[in-house]
């Protein structure tokens, strides 16, 4: 199966994903834990059907040192005990975020104060910028139906 266009090599949206890259580069410098932004990409990826993404953001953070029972259990976090408070909350947010048209108002009061208790200023701001941009990212993908399963962690880096 071959992607519908290729989104590096085409020139307009090639220079955005260096962009896109670029952002995301900002967001893994920020103070916002590793796992929680690998566990808000790949729950994002999820609900957006990114098979590349999910493909990618697993395996980095298998990579990264991320159990096995956690990544099988992000899609039914809500049930699962091997989530912290915090990351529950991150996860919370980011389904949210990924779901704003299938709510009335956007994000809920109560999910926004939930996550403002586990995160500070910065943390919250990479968050928000986090979800925004992987839902970019799956959107793409999606869109140009890129292929998954061929992710090795490293190779855009």
């Amino acid at each position: 199966m071959d992607a519908r266009l290729n989104l590096f090599a085409n020139p307009v949206i090639g220079k955005v994903i260096r962009h896109f890259n670029a952002a995301g580069q900002a967001l893994a410098e920020s103070s916002l834990p590793a796992a929680t932004q690998e566990l808000v990409k790949i729950r994002a990826s999820q609900i957006n059907g990114c098979g590349f993404c999910t493909d990618m953001h697993t395996k980095d953070a298998a990579a990264a040192g991320e159990s096995a029972t956690r990544l099988h259990l992000v899609a039914v976090w809500r049930e699962a005990t091997v989530f912290t408070e915090a990351e529950r909350a991150a996860l919370e947010l980011a389904e949210q975020g990924t779901r704003i048209a299938d709510g009335s108002g956007g994000v809920p009061d109560e999910v926004w104060a939930n996550a403002a208790r586990h995160y500070d200023e910065e943390q919250l701001g990479a968050l928000v910028a986090l979800i925004a941009l992987i839902n970019a990212y799956n959107r793409a993908n999606v869109i140009v139906q890129q292929p998954a399963g061929d992710y090795v962690p490293g190779m855009f880096g």
